[in-house]
């Protein structure tokens, strides 16, 4: 569990781009599905479908980091003109990489302090 990294990212939705969003969440579900060291990735969205969170669970920083470069070269335009980052909360013990790679996003980090997971 030490070399864990999971993140809750909020979003608010750009007014009139939820069906958009819907659609790129689905490709996005699936590519995700196929990356090794991903134990969890699921979205929630609000009953008025402005806002949506994002939970991932990641294994190691170096899945971390697989999961960055396929986002970024396959989804990160789409979902930017998509969404707005509200805010970004970063649990566990990232690598150094890690962090250069989403400080500019301005996350929030916590690190363990204490539970279990069954």
């Amino acid at each position: 569990m030490d070399e864990e990294v999971s993140w809750l990212v909020e979003l608010t939705v750009k007014p009139g781009e939820l069906d958009n969003l819907r659609a790129l969440m689905a490709e996005m579900v699936a590519s995700t599905r196929d990356e090794a060291g991903t134990i969890a990735y699921q979205w929630y969205v609000s009953s008025d479908g402005s806002t949506v969170h994002v939970y991932e669970w990641y294994a190691t920083s170096a899945a971390v980091m697989t999961h960055l470069q396929s986002f970024g070269s396959k989804f990160a335009e789409r979902f930017f003109a998509a969404v707005d980052l509200t805010r970004w909360m970063i649990y566990g013990t990232p690598s150094a990489e890690v962090k250069s790679a989403l400080n500019t996003f301005g996350p929030t980090y916590l690190g363990p302090f204490g539970g279990f997971v069954r």
